[in-house]
């Protein structure tokens, strides 16, 4: 990129660059902007932009990134750090004989080693957005993984508990939007627990919807009050007061999301709402723990479940919204990491 501004609608910042995905690269420069490789600048902006939240953005080089630039005498400081980060592989492998590991411990590393095989291959989430770089180097999309290595799929399910607890929690502490629902429908909701939090705290819910894929729910335990649907959320959608829904949005692309929007419509009456918890993106890439901690999580679905999938800002979730027949929109920040977005017919 060299010294010279540069904007993300090439590839490489160059109207020479080939072809590739230009909002998977400024994906990247806001990541590395927030760690102070590259400096954000937004140009004017017109009003249909602003309100849309398409903003332009351009990057430079900051002092500390040039030193990575190799210069007119062909020297940069890019192959020592290279030198110093690059761990070879017959050394990882000397390791491994040298440290005697449980079966157990052997496995867990084999499963978390899927995951970085993928990291090297990031950019191509910007040369090739049509299939992830996790497919890229181990074969298989990061959901089949799992569903063949009982070790990772076990410590994903851990993650996900130690995430969603926390925030359910903070909802059930901190939002009052369920309030006047009597039925809930909880899209994605796997075995049920979300829905047993929300109808333990508010009890006017009488009836909960658990929505999800027909194997999905077929392992889901019996809860008192709630049913388990088996279903597909982009053919329809249970009709429902209220829909619920958690970190969905964010492993779609816009058009999907689109979908998925267009069917929670359709299956609310005059007045009701869709609540969905996602990540939302601030609109500068600043150098805060939070946004660094939203843009790596950002670049994380793009190289591991989606290339195509995304964090978004408030506005471009309010225009997904808008696009899709729901008129109002609020987002409520209640958690350092999800927001909690209402969507009302």
């Amino acid at each position: 990129m060299g010294d010279e501004t540069s904007n993300a609608r090439s590839p490489l910042g160059s109207t020479a660059a080939p072809a590739g995905d230009a909002e998977n690269l400024q994906r990247l420069l806001r990541m590395l902007a927030s760690h102070g490789a590259f400096e954000e600048r937004f140009p004017a902006t017109s009003a249909s932009s602003a309100s849309s939240g398409c903003f332009e953005r351009r990057f430079s080089l900051t002092e500390v990134r040039k030193t990575l630039v190799t210069d007119a005498e062909g020297l940069s400081y890019a192959a020592y750090v290279s030198s110093s980060t690059t761990r070879p592989k017959k050394a990882m492998e000397r390791r491994e004989i040298c440290l005697p590991e449980s079966r157990k411990k052997r496995r867990q590393k084999k499963a978390s080693d899927a995951l970085m095989r993928a990291w090297p291959l990031v950019h191509e989430a910007v040369l090739d957005p049509a299939t992830e770089p996790f497919v890229k180097a181990n074969g298989d999309t990061a959901y089949a993984h799992y569903g063949k290595n009982p070790e990772m799929n076990k410590l994903m399910q851990r993650a996900m508990s130690g995430v969603s607890v926390p925030f359910m929690k903070a909802i059930l502490d901190g939002y009052d939007g369920f309030s006047g629902v009597g039925r809930l429908v909880d899209v994605g909701g796997s075995a049920g627990d979300c829905l047993r939090m929300i109808m333990g705290k508010h009890t006017h819910v009488r009836e909960g919807i658990n929505f999800d894929l027909p194997e999905v729910v077929a392992k889901a335990p019996p809860i008192p009050g709630v049913t388990h649907v088996g279903g597909d959320m982009f053919k329809s959608i249970p009709a429902g007061d209220a829909i619920f829904m958690r970190w969905i949005l964010t492993t779609w692309t816009d058009d999907e999301c689109k979908q998925i929007l267009e069917n929670c419509f359709k299956a609310l009456p005059a007045g009701g709402k869709l609540i969905a918890c996602e990540p939302v993106l601030p609109q500068d890439s600043d150098d805060s723990h939070r946004t660094r901690a939203l843009l790596e999580g950002d670049i994380f679905v793009m190289t591991i479940y989606r290339a195509k999938g995304k964090h978004r800002t408030e506005q471009e979730f309010q225009q997904l919204g808008l696009s899709t027949g729901f008129p109002r929109f609020q987002a409520f920040y209640i958690d350092h990491f999800y927001a909690v977005l209402e969507f009302q017919k």
